[in-house]
């Protein structure tokens, strides 16, 4: 691990960037999470708006598996300090996952 912080993005305001560095690494964490969770609440409401003006007829991703239906989402999932990738759909009013593999440690 290198000894000097991750420069942060150009496009991140500034004020977000030192709060964020004024936090610990465990709320750094919390925070993570939830910006990802975001993220994908996020892309599945465009993914939805999307569906509702495509047709019915969806091309499958040739990275989803056969048993994952195409509305399903990717997420994150923190285990015992790893993380990892999961599909992610709800069946009636059960949510499903499914592994799909770690998170590289690179994003």
């Amino acid at each position: 691990m290198s000894p000097k912080p991750p420069t942060p993005p150009k496009d991140i305001p500034t004020e977000i960037v030192n709060t964020l560095n004024s936090y610990s690494p465990t709320r750094l964490r919390y925070i993570a999470r939830y910006a990802e969770a975001l993220a994908s609440h996020k892309a599945r409401g465009a993914e939805l708006d999307e569906e509702s003006a495509d047709d019915e007829d969806e091309e499958r991703s040739d990275e989803l598996p056969d048993d994952v239906p195409t509305k399903a989402t990717i997420t994150i999932k923190e285990i015992n300090d790893n993380r990892y990738y999961y599909w992610q759909w709800r069946e009636g009013k059960t949510v499903t996952s499914k592994y799909k593999g770690p998170v590289d440690p690179d994003e």
